[in-house]
């Protein structure tokens, strides 16, 4: 229902953004500074015990402030001085962070360090837990979080779902808060990625270059967000009166090499499309690969849209245009909310995913 539904453009202001709308990372800090992302690391954690010279330390604090890197001491410290901890005596919250599956995709750990920047920001803790979607695990992880002092609690799903709360997180007396999942009574706050909408982006964004036929490639119909996505691409050609063509949809399973082979199944066409999105960037690596073997240029001759902004997207050749998934801002708002399962129904949030533009999509040649 309507009622149920909020949405959330992610504007981040305290990440920094790079050229293209792109969140800073201590990737970025590192190339600034000229060092690996593990000495930005240490020098913005004050990392005891590691002897960095004085003047890298002073290179990697100048490139984070200069690149609006948000690290959590930035408040706390004077120019030329020491960057580390603001030390706290004041009482501080314990936020548990359980998530079903942690090693499969980056989402999770951008969702993680997202809460992890809305606690420190408010000098509480984190703690992360992994359950591996096994019933009796999860129960005795969150048990133990809570009874060791957890304040509240962020459920975390890998994949965006309807999920079926066991009665023991429904009787829990602390805030709990849904990331990337939701349930069909709505008793807790939830928020997941406005899918459809971009899905529609990504279509309308080639529309508006001139491309009328247009290649998708999706991922496993039974997620929902492949669902969805698919959905967005539907209507962003429904909305510019273009028909919709079931032989330019081509199925994937969000690997490079579906990408590759479902991209060859496309050019194949009598009529073959002149852009492609695909529901995420791996799949276009494999486009890319396709395009490529096929003598193809991207984007002179086809252009190219990803999903998911993964840093592989800036190392093609040319720049991936991509989308990004809002864990990190889904992550800063779970860690904020003080849902009690009290009876109250709380909207599903729906977060944007912000378009960003490179190099990959041309205006349609001809």
């Amino acid at each position: 229902m309507a009622s149920d539904v909020a949405k959330i453009t992610p504007t981040e202001p305290q990440l920094g953004r790079t050229k293209g709308q792109r969140r800073v990372t201590m990737t970025d800090v590192a190339t600034a500074a000229g060092c690996s992302q593990a000495t930005v690391s240490f020098v913005l954690n004050s990392t005891a015990g590691v002897k960095i010279s004085e003047d890298t330390r002073l290179r990697v604090i100048e490139a984070a402030r200069s690149l609006g890197y948000a690290a959590p001491s930035f408040a706390h410290i004077q120019p030329n001085a020491p960057l580390g901890p603001a030390t706290d005596t004041q009482p501080y919250r314990t936020v548990a962070f359980v998530v079903d599956q942690l090693a499969t995709s980056p989402e999770a750990v951008v969702a993680i360090d997202g809460a992890r920047q809305g606690t420190w920001a408010a000098g509480d803790v984190i703690l992360v837990a992994q359950t591996m979607n096994a019933p009796e695990m999860e129960e005795k992880t969150i048990r133990a979080l809570v009874e060791n002092g957890a304040d509240a609690l962020v459920y975390m799903t890998i994949f965006t779902r309807k999920v079926h709360l066991p009665q023991f997180i429904q009787n829990l007396t602390i805030p709990v808060a849904l990331l990337n999942c939701y349930t069909d009574d709505h008793r807790f706050p939830s928020a997941v990625p406005s899918e459809i909408a971009g899905g529609q982006t990504a279509t309308q964004h080639l529309i508006d270059h001139g491309h009328r036929r247009i290649g998708h490639i999706t991922g496993e119909p039974w997620m929902e967000a492949a669902r969805d996505r698919l959905k967005g691409y539907r209507r962003a050609l429904a909305a510019a009166d273009i028909g919709f063509d079931p032989a330019l949809v081509i199925e994937g399973n969000w690997s490079a090499n579906t990408g590759f082979e479902a991209t060859q199944k496309l050019l194949a066409l009598d009529d073959p499309p002149t852009a492609i999105f695909c529901q995420n960037d791996r799949m276009a690596v494999g486009c890319y690969e396709a395009l490529k073997e096929a003598g193809i240029r991207i984007p002179q001759d086809v252009s190219v849209v990803g999903y998911d902004d993964e840093e592989i997207s800036l190392h093609l050749h040319p720049q991936l245009t991509t989308l990004i998934l809002p864990h990190r801002t889904m992550g800063q708002w779970a860690v904020a909310q003080r849902g009690l399962g009290d009876g109250q129904r709380y909207p599903i949030l729906k977060v944007d995913c912000p378009l960003v533009r490179r190099s990959s999509v041309a205006k349609r040649a001809g």
